[in-house]
C-alpha cells in the first residue's frame, strides 16, 4: 500500500473502485473507504473524477453521476445489441404504468386523483403498487383536502435507474422528439409523457 498517491494513481484507484462496486458511490463513500488513507481535497477528487470521465469519452462505457453517486454504465446506443446477452427480457411496463410514472415525475408531488384528472381514466391500485414496489415512487405527504389523499413523488432509485443526477436533468417537454436514441424504458417513459402533456 502507498502512503501518498499521485494524480495518475488516484484516477486508477477510482477506476478500479467504481468498476468493482455493485452500486453507485458518492464522493463521501469514496473518501470514507478506499481513499481513507489519503488526505484529499474535494477539488482534487472532483478533478480526478472528471479526468476519468474524459478518459472514457468515445468508448463503449461511460462514467456517469446519478442521484446516488458515480457509476460505470454501458452507453445507451449499444443497449439493443447488449440485450442479446440476456435472452430473458427485462420487465415491460404498460402504457398506463409509464404514463402514471411520467406524470409523477413531471408534476410531483401529485395525488392519484390529479393523475386521473390528467389521464382521463382511473388509475388502478395495481399501477401505484407496481411503482411503489419498483421503488420508483413514494408517498411524501398528504394533501390538505377532504380525505387527505397521498402525495406521490419520485425517489432516488427512479433517478438512478434512468441515469439522472436530479429532476432538473429530465428533458424539457419540448425535447421529447429528440429522445429516440434513449434506452427502451427511458424512451417509452419520455414518449408517453409527451403524448400525455399534448392531450392534457
Amino acid at each position: 500500500m502507498v502512503s501518498k498517491i499521485n494524480d495518475s494513481q488516484l484516477v486508477q484507484l477510482l477506476e478500479a473502485t467504481l468498476f468493482a462496486s455493485e452500486r453507485p458511490l458518492t464522493t463521501d463513500d469514496l473518501t470514507a473507504t478506499v481513499l481513507a488513507d489519503f488526505q484529499l481535497s474535494k477539488k482534487r477528487l472532483s478533478q480526478a473524477l472528471k479526468q476519468l470521465q474524459q478518459d472514457y469519452q468515445g468508448r463503449g462505457i461511460e462514467l456517469v453521476e446519478t442521484a446516488t453517486g458515480y457509476r460505470f454504465q454501458t452507453k445507451s446506443e449499444w443497449s439493443d445489441y447488449l440485450a442479446r446477452l440476456w435472452p430473458e427480457r427485462s420487465p415491460r411496463y404498460s402504457r398506463a404504468v409509464l404514463e402514471t410514472l411520467a406524470l409523477i415525475a413531471y408534476r410531483q408531488p401529485i395525488t392519484r386523483g390529479e393523475i386521473e384528472a390528467v389521464r382521463g381514466v382511473t388509475v388502478s391500485s395495481q399501477i401505484i403498487r407496481t411503482l411503489l414496489d419498483r421503488g420508483w415512487v413514494k408517498v411524501v405527504g398528504h394533501k390538505d383536502v377532504p380525505g387527505r389523499p397521498g402525495l406521490y413523488a419520485t425517489t432516488a432509485e427512479f433517478l438512478n435507474y434512468f441515469g439522472l443526477k436530479s429532476l432538473s436533468a429530465l428533458p424539457a417537454l419540448t425535447e421529447f422528439s429528440a429522445q429516440a436514441a434513449m434506452t427502451l424504458d427511458s424512451a417509452a417513459l419520455l414518449n408517453t409523457v409527451a403524448m400525455t402533456e399534448e392531450t392534457s
